[in-house]
């Protein structure tokens, strides 16, 4: 296995490991019941202070079509994720929340297939179908409460997430993608500010806890965490990062354990290594395709120069004459 995709992977798994101290810090440091202060506080800061990163070191901006990817971007990835998934960790256990994340591998299958017009390979659906078992197997405990609306919130959130998730994969990548990723932020924020503004009415005032939790939400969950994860989406797979984003319900349920004393039960151990198996698959699958990748490169650039002679043949050969001059032994064609 090259170093290059599994570093690559590596990089991109820090992204849902991050993510999954969200149920942690969310229930513990935030106001209840502010999904969309909760969410708009989230993407400002990050996109604010990412946008000035990438303005000072490259001065990129979405121009003409790409402001339309740019919106369609900012609202899938954020802008309905955010409040939908605070929506599903306020009102489920963070079990059930993060079993219905253990679909992503799933959900990002049917979208390609749907988007692409080509049927998700058996592989790819065995393999995202024993995932979700693991991470159910982990997450999901005896007698847990079942909330229709945080339900249909987790379900939604996680589609919208895997539409960021393939939109993200098609569309071009942008020049600068610090900056991409604090302009979609950005954006995200100010319609959620607005909405949770109109809903949810003033913000109240907050704690120091509150804001030790918001920055880190923002700043290390939010921010350095979808750099991340946007820099992996560009380089690896399709089916992989979804894969790799099953270590977010893993790290709430390890944090659970050792922050929160909850058990874990021989059942959820077990889960652990079918999920890590799945996560230990992806990881492989980046560095097999991106070896495939450097031999189909490779007789691609042998094609071109055997395409390129052949041409040179082609051209040279009606100009091929005999050197003027006395014939005989030793005399050789030469080109005109």
């Amino acid at each position: 296995m090259s170093a290059r995709p599994v570093q690559t992977a590596l990089l991109t798994l820090t992204a849902p490991i991050l993510w999954g101290t969200t149920y942690l810090t969310v229930t513990e440091t935030l106001p209840p019941d502010r999904p969309l202060l909760v969410a708009a506080l989230r993407v400002a800061p990050a996109g604010l202070l990412l946008a000035l990163w990438g303005w000072r070191r490259s001065g990129w901006r979405p121009h003409g079509v790409e402001w339309g990817h740019h919106a369609l971007l900012a609202t899938l990835n954020f802008a309905a994720f955010f409040p939908l998934l605070i929506v599903a960790v306020y009102r489920l256990p963070g079990g059930v929340a993060a079993s219905v994340g253990g679909t992503q591998p799933l959900l990002v299958a049917g979208l390609t297939a749907a988007v692409s017009r080509r049927p998700p390979s058996l592989r790819h659906l065995g393999v995202g179908t024993i995932a979700a078992l693991g991470v159910a197997m982990v997450v999901v405990r005896p007698g847990a409460g079942i909330d229709a609306v945080g339900v249909v919130a987790a379900l939604g959130a996680n589609l919208s997430f895997a539409g960021g998730v393939v939109a993200t994969k098609r569309l071009p990548v942008p020049p600068d993608r610090i900056a991409a990723t604090g302009y979609q932020l950005l954006s995200a924020s100010v319609v959620l500010v607005l909405v949770a503004a109109v809903v949810e009415g003033p913000p109240p005032a907050l704690t120091a806890s509150n804001v030790a939790g918001f920055a880190y939400l923002s700043l290390v969950a939010t921010g350095l965490a979808f750099a991340l994860w946007f820099r992996g989406i560009s380089r690896l797979p399709v089916p992989v990062p979804p894969m790799l984003g099953l270590a977010a319900p893993l790290t709430g349920a390890a944090l659970g354990w050792l922050v929160l004393g909850e058990d874990l039960s021989p059942l959820q151990l077990a889960g652990f290594a079918v999920t890590a198996g799945a996560i230990v698959h992806a990881a492989t699958r980046s560095a097999d395709a991106d070896r495939v990748a450097t031999r189909s490169a490779d007789a691609d650039r042998v094609a071109a120069r055997s395409a390129d002679a052949d041409r040179v043949t082609a051209a040279i050969g009606p100009r091929v004459r005999a050197c003027p001059g006395r014939s005989g032994p030793g005399r050789l064609p030469v080109a005109g």
